[in-house]
């Protein structure tokens, strides 16, 4: 296992992160080891998904956000992407009745104004039904990517600075962040990636600066809890200094 700035914990024993983030990397590369079609990776991916929520919720942790579609995902096969959008709609129609019975709330990030008007209105339905859940959160990132929220940010403010609301020196980091597609949320403190692919791929950018990073070796329909909970025991096992010399305390 790979992995950066490994130190010790500061999170106490037994304390998980308050938030997890994935990118749910190695559907097409599980499936082509076995001889089956793409879809059927990004089938059984679906399954993994369900079982690492239902283990994030059980495990105490707040906040799990998804890297489920990139927008860098629509220069694939237009039949992949076919296959993708059909298995977020049955997701979502199939699974969102159980994840709000289980106290769940679904927060999604990233640009919607150019998706199909039946995603958006899954998308926009999942956020409301669940809206007052106070459970796990899980944060949908699709047709998400991290230049691409920043840039929405900027331009944000820049709206403002061009309509002498705001002055350009006042722009500081915590302006941008409060900018974000989902300021209210933590930003994340472990990110895993499976498949053994080492990079953040565009996810998260600006949140996970500090974030602890976690590569598992293991494609994603292979991840279960067993995973997860390997990847939170490394997790404690680092301290968390956020650029300074003495590491902090709490997530």
């Amino acid at each position: 296992m790979a992995e950066a700035e490994i130190s010790r914990s500061d999170a106490g024993e037994g304390a998980p992160p308050r938030h997890v983030a994935v990118i749910m990397d190695g559907n097409g590369r599980w499936a082509s080891a076995r001889g089956l079609p793409r879809v059927e990776g990004h089938r059984r991916g679906v399954e993994a998904l369900r079982t690492t929520v239902r283990a994030a919720g059980e495990l105490g942790i707040g906040y799990l956000t998804i890297f489920s579609f990139s927008s860098e995902n629509w220069s694939r096969p237009p039949s992949e992407i076919r296959d993708l959008m059909g298995l977020l709609r049955r997701f979502i129609r199939h699974d969102l009745a159980e994840l709000h019975a289980a106290g769940v709330r679904v927060r999604v990030i990233g640009e919607r104004a150019d998706l199909d008007h039946d995603i958006r209105r899954l998308l926009d339905e999942a956020e409301d039904l669940t809206r007052a859940n106070t459970g796990l959160t899980l944060v949908v990132a699709f047709n998400y990517g991290g230049r691409q929220e920043i840039a929405r940010a900027v331009q944000r403010l820049g709206r403002e600075v061009a309509e002498g609301r705001l002055a350009a020196a006042d722009i500081t980091a915590d302006l941008i962040g409060r900018n974000l597609d989902a300021p209210d949320i933590p930003d994340p403190d472990l990110v895993i990636r499976t498949s053994g692919e080492q990079r953040l791929s565009n996810f998260l950018l600006w949140q996970a600066a500090y974030a602890e990073l976690v590569f598992l070796p293991i494609n994603w329909p292979d991840f279960n809890r067993a995973a997860l909970e390997g990847a939170l025991t490394e997790f404690r096992g680092r301290e968390r200094r956020f650029g300074g010399l003495v590491a902090r305390t709490g997530s």
